[in-house]
């Protein structure tokens, strides 16, 4: 049960790192805001990205936060996985 746990915890933040990645990638390109792909990027990352925005200022016309939010995101997955296997 708990490797299950262990599994779907890593593959839960590996999602989440990956859409973020993909959300700056993307950013750097014409796409429309309403195409199906930006749009589900966007309500998957938002919850994540938004409460950071409101902290970290950009750099110039750099948005920093998917950097922030990466860091965020592997300090509290390697956080629960030591809680989980306890080795914490």
């Amino acid at each position: 049960m708990i490797f299950f746990l262990y599994q779907v915890i890593n593959l839960l933040f590996d999602v989440l790192s990956l859409a973020i990645i993909a959300r700056a990638v993307l950013s750097w390109f014409r796409i429309s805001p309403y195409h199906p792909a930006v749009a589900l990027l966007n309500r998957i990352t938002d919850p994540i990205l938004d409460p950071l925005r409101r902290y970290i200022p950009s750099v110039g016309m750099v948005d920093i936060t998917p950097i922030a939010a990466l860091i965020l995101l592997q300090i509290i997955q390697r956080l629960l996985l030591a809680i989980l296997i306890g080795g914490f």
